[in-house]
């Protein structure tokens, strides 16, 4: 059922809650959906206006959804642009429409502005496609309605796969006369490259080619790793300025809330190693079941949480192998992540072998890291020197199946106090370099910074 407002397109009356009118302006928020922005410690309000640009976003679990929270507790006006809700089991979530346009109220008080997007469906290359290029047109066409009479000083893309989401953002900046801020979590054309999705030269020039062109029209390019900066400068030249702005850990684990009931019980018998996040192409799966193979002794048994592409590939080869210490649990939500780390004998994180990935820092390392639970990676690069940096853990080399299962028997091995000392260890970096807050404070910083820069004026 939609309500057509005689000012712009058919809204879908079901992504409009209460505190939204049916001609898509947000109405007074009621006794019953109050604001629940928190004030960081130290943070005064700031009142810096930020629309958010993200295909995924809330009620879908990313690291965006926390950044969100954490830039209101600096007192910034944040709301977000993004589709409408699928990942990453590729089906449009329940209360939602694919063809949905409107705008809806998180439950802590800021506006989201949803557009219609193809769902990802089973993640073939053709979905892709469309999911990301509808995405693309759906912003252009609607996200200038829903945002009318709106002002922003920053247009943010949180640039996780397609970076193609920065051509309706740069758009965005100009109508809205803000800064453009893209924070590059993958590399294109690099990561289309590694994962196998294309490998066509000629198209693959193409996706550079338009990649330059969004990154050019930024006010500044953040990088999720320090190995980043070089490949994104080699697109971007040298007028857009590049900063190092790495992913926070969960906010859940800043606050070390471990203390309710775990939603997934572990046997305590067991040495648990636990992979939690995105099950896709560029997490080495083939590497954790190979390792599990080898692994004879049945009190150790890896736990995946999370769901995503290969899920079906997993299950299929589980069964096929008969492997009964490697389990597929599904995707829980975030709050419940801290009571499942807390059980965990050990954290789990791999990658490809390509050489953007070992350019990669995975957003769960500086979660692990708040979990304090020593870490296994089978990763290169970037994200591998973050964990030995750390004195959080072991690492192996990417695709290394028999280094794997070996790393995860000399862990098992060790006196538990020596685990407990990495787990410490792993903390105490954490709360140096990666707590949420105090890269909340850097991040509006960076805003503020942008913002003179370019000569307009701030909040």
């Amino acid at each position: 059922m939609t309500a057509r407002s005689s000012a712009g397109p058919a809204i879908d009356a079901r992504v409009l809650p209460k505190t939204v009118s049916m001609d898509g302006e947000p109405a007074a928020l009621t006794s019953t959906s109050t604001d629940l922005r928190e004030t960081a410690p130290g943070l005064k309000p700031d009142g810096l206006r930020i629309l958010v640009v993200s295909q995924h976003f809330w009620p879908e679990i990313l690291r965006i959804n926390e950044v969100v929270r954490s830039l209101r507790a600096c007192g910034a006006d944040v709301e977000v642009l993004a589709g409408q809700p699928n990942y990453p089991k590729g089906k449009i979530f329940e209360g939602y429409r694919a063809t949905g346009v409107g705008s809806e109220r998180h439950p802590s008080g800021y506006l989201i502005h949803r557009v219609p997007v193809v769902p990802r469906g089973d993640g073939g290359a053709l979905r892709r496609v469309a999911n990301y290029g509808s995405f693309v047109l759906c912003a252009l066409l609607f996200a200038p309605w829903l945002t009318r009479r709106k002002r922003y000083d920053v247009i943010f893309v949180y640039a996780i796969s397609p970076i193609l989401q920065g051509l309706p953002a740069a758009f965005l900046k100009h109508l809205k006369d803000a800064v453009l801020v893209i924070w590059v979590q993958d590399l294109w054309p690099d990561s289309l490259e590694s994962t196998g999705y294309v490998r066509n030269k000629a198209a693959l020039a193409a996706v550079a080619a338009l990649t330059r062109f969004i990154y050019r029209r930024a006010d500044l390019l953040l990088g999720q790793s320090r190995g980043f900066l070089q490949k994104i400068r080699e697109l971007a030249g040298h007028r857009v300025p590049i900063i190092y702005h790495p992913n926070p850990g969960d906010i859940a684990l800043d606050e070390r809330g471990v203390a309710a009931p775990s939603a997934l019980a572990m046997d305590s018998g067991c040495f648990n190693v636990v992979f939690a996040g995105n099950l896709g192409s560029a997490q080495a799966l083939e590497t954790i079941v190979a390792s599990a193979e080898m692994i004879a002794d049945p009190t150790i048994r890896i736990i995946l949480v999370g769901a995503g592409t290969r899920l079906t590939w997993l299950r299929e080869e589980i069964a096929r192998r008969g492997l009964r210490n490697l389990e597929l649990v599904g995707q829980y939500p975030a709050e419940a992540m801290p009571a499942i780390f807390a059980q965990a004998s050990a954290l789990l994180v791999t990658l490809g072998r390509a050489d953007n990935l070992a350019l990669t820092i995975p957003s769960k390392i500086p979660t692990y890291l708040a979990a304090a639970r020593p870490i296994i990676g089978a990763l290169d690069g970037e994200g591998a020197d973050l964990i030995r940096e750390a004195k959080a853990g072991l690492t192996v080399p990417a695709e290394d199946a028999a280094a794997l299962a070996s790393a995860i028997l000399n862990l098992r091995n060790l006196p538990a106090v020596q685990r407990e000392e990495m787990g410490v260890a792993g903390r105490a970096y954490f709360d140096r370099h990666l707590a949420p807050w105090p890269l909340a404070r850097d991040l509006v910083r960076h805003f503020h910074e942008a913002i003179g820069r370019s000569g307009r004026d701030g909040p």
